[in-house]
């Protein structure tokens, strides 16, 4: 059995130049976002992101975009120029998530790492998502004050005698 599925038809939309502007912040800071993700399979799904987005942009150049928007050669895409970006809130959202997110991980798996080394990794085991939040909240509250006040400067790996 064969299966149609006829094309759907297209949609016509109305937006101010500043509309447009913050719509392609928008996709382009959710191409960006999905780039990172490294899993199996996600270069497919990326692509489609990609596409979009080089869509988008292209048919921008003719609305007065052109100015922000260049052809990357090698993959025949259309992309944000590095100098728009750099001073973009694209990137200004990008390197705020990689600053919140490093503090958040480092935060909580340090104190895990603390609760782990005082309980035993068997207890830890036993326990289930509220009990361990229980256990790591405090330490993690001590360590947000530590890293609020002196930020990574009191930070420093010590290695063991038996590394090297």
């Amino acid at each position: 059995m064969v299966w149609f599925r006829a094309p759907e038809p297209a949609m016509h939309l109305r937006f101010t130049e500043e509309e447009l502007g913050v719509l392609i912040d928008m996709v382009s800071l959710a191409a960006e976002v999905a780039s990172l993700n490294r899993r199996p399979g996600a270069e497919q799904k990326y692509a489609r992101f990609e596409e979009l987005e080089s869509l988008l942009l292209e048919k921008l150049t003719h609305l007065g975009f052109a100015k922000i928007i260049e052809i990357e050669e090698e993959h025949q895409r259309h992309r944000l120029t590095t100098e728009y970006l750099t001073k973009s809130f694209v990137q200004e959202s990008l390197d705020e998530m990689r600053n919140e997110i490093f503090w958040e991980e480092i935060t909580l798996r340090m104190a895990e790492r603390d609760v782990i080394r005082k309980i035993g990794l068997p207890a830890w085991n036993g326990l289930d998502e509220e009990a361990r939040r229980a256990h790591t909240e405090p330490v993690e509250k001590s360590y947000w004050k530590e890293f609020t006040k002196r930020g990574i400067e009191k930070l420093h790996l010590i290695a063991r005698f038996d590394s090297g």
